[in-house]
C-alpha cells in the first residue's frame, strides 16, 4: 500500500493514527514535529503527508508549504483541533487535499487518507 509520513506532536494521537493506518496495510513513519517531518521528506519518498497544524519547531502550515514546493505530486492531509487553524489551512486549498477536525473517528480518518491517496495517484 502507501508510504505515509505522519507529523503529530501528541503521542496518543500519533500512536492512534499510526496503528490505524498500519492496520489498513500502509507503511508509516511517524514523527513528533514539523522539523523532523521536513528532515524525513529530504531522506525518503512518501505517498502522503498527514500533518497536524499546531506543532513545535515547524507548524503544519509551514511544513505543508515546504512539502508542496519540494514534492508537488504528494498529497497533503492536515489535522487540527482548532477551528481558527482550520481556516488558515483552507487558505492553502490549492496545496492540500483536505483538513480533518479532531476529534475524528477511525473510519473518517481512513476514508480521508484513501481519498487523498487516490487524488495523488491521478496527479502522478
Amino acid at each position: 500500500m502507501a508510504r505515509i509520513l505522519i507529523a503529530e506532536d501528541e503521542l496518543a494521537v500519533r500512536t492512534f493514527v499510526s496503528r490505524a493506518l498500519e492496520l489498513r496495510g500502509h507503511s508509516i513513519v511517524a514523527v513528533e514535529d514539523g522539523g523532523a517531518a521536513a528532515r524525513a521528506l529530504t531522506l525518503e519518498e512518501f505517498d502522503l503527508l498527514l500533518t497536524d497544524i499546531v506543532m513545535p519547531v515547524m507548524d503544519g502550515i509551514a511544513l505543508a508549504l515546504q512539502a508542496a514546493a519540494e514534492h508537488p505530486d504528494m498529497p497533503i492531509l492536515m489535522m487540527t483541533g482548532y477551528s481558527h487553524e482550520r481556516q488558515r489551512a483552507h487558505n492553502l486549498e490549492s496545496l492540500i487535499h483536505d483538513v480533518i477536525s479532531k476529534p475524528f473517528s477511525l473510519d473518517d480518518l481512513c476514508d480521508m487518507v484513501e481519498k487523498a491517496l487516490k487524488k495523488g495517484e491521478k496527479r502522478a
